[in-house]
Parts: structure tokens; C-alpha cells; sequence
């Protein structure tokens, strides 16, 4: 848990972003009512929170999910923003599906690429085997199959 109630707060660059997306251009916010939504924010995050935890809780689980985020918005009497809350989590959970088949589409292909040799470079192999062309080696590799041979 925080050591101390300023541990508590939102970063102060995070609520300053969102306090400039959420006002016109042009309006400035004084330092002190920063820090005051900042505080009024975090209070906010924490109460929502004890609130989810307490429905995670009555359904004997540990981990909060969003089913326990939304009702406790519900019962805080923000119901108001779960039609919000609920587009974002469809948009979050396409999103996160979006990059999860991209990450296994990545790694399918570059296994693809390990498995399948490079066919020029298997039948250079065969004519060397057969004495009939001759490619010209690394020099490094060339000076550690020497040192092996000599070890």
C-alpha cells in the first residue's frame, strides 16, 4: 500500500492532459485547481475502486474485472457513464484482439521462415557436397572451424 497520501494521486502530467482535452483550446487552468482535480480524481479512482472491490468480494474473487467496475458505477449513481464505460471496453478488448492475432501472425511467420531452408542456399550446399562449385566462405567461420580442428 502508499507510504503516503501524495503516493496516492494520479501523475499530475496525466491529469494535465486530460484537463487540456477536456476544455477548449484557449482556456488556461490555474495550478491550484490542477492539483485540485488531481486530488478530486484520485479520490474519485479510489472510492471506485473499494466499491468494485466490494463486488469482486461478495462473489468471493480476488481479482476486480470490469463487471465489478460498472456496477459499482451503477451503485455510486453514475449510471451515466457505463453506456461510456462499455463502448471503451469493446474498444480496448477489439483493440487488444487486434494485436494479439498480429503478435501470432509475426510469430507464425518468422517460424515459417526458420523452418523453410533457403532452396539457393540448400542446392549451393549440394553442388559443394559434389565437388562442382565451390562458394567462398565466411573468413571468421573459416578461423574457428581451424581452431576446432587444431583443439
Amino acid at each position: 500500500m502508499a507510504e503516503r497520501p501524495e503516493d496516492l494521486n494520479l501523475p499530475n502530467a496525466v491529469v494535465t492532459r486530460i484537463i487540456k482535452e477536456a476544455l477548449p483550446e484557449g482556456v488556461n487552468v490555474s495550478k491550484e485547481a490542477r492539483s485540485a482535480i488531481s486530488r478530486a480524481a484520485s479520490v474519485f479512482v479510489l472510492y471506485a475502486t473499494s466499491c468494485a472491490n466490494n463486488f469482486a468480494m461478495k462473489s468471493k474473487r480476488k481479482t476486480l474485472n470490469a463487471t465489478d467496475v460498472l456496477a459499482a458505477m451503477e451503485e455510486m449513481e453514475f449510471e451515466r457513464f457505463i453506456t461510456p464505460l462499455k463502448d471503451a471496453l469493446e474498444a480496448f478488448k477489439r483493440d487488444q484482439k487486434g494485436k494479439k492475432e498480429a503478435s501470432e501472425l509475426r510469430k507464425r511467420d518468422k517460424k515459417s521462415e526458420n523452418e523453410e531452408p533457403d532452396k539457393s542456399r540448400e542446392e549451393e550446399t549440394e553442388e559443394d557436397n559434389e565437388g562442382k562449385v565451390v562458394e567462398d566462405d565466411d573468413p571468421k567461420e573459416l578461423e574457428n572451424e581451424e581452431e576446432d580442428v587444431e583443439n
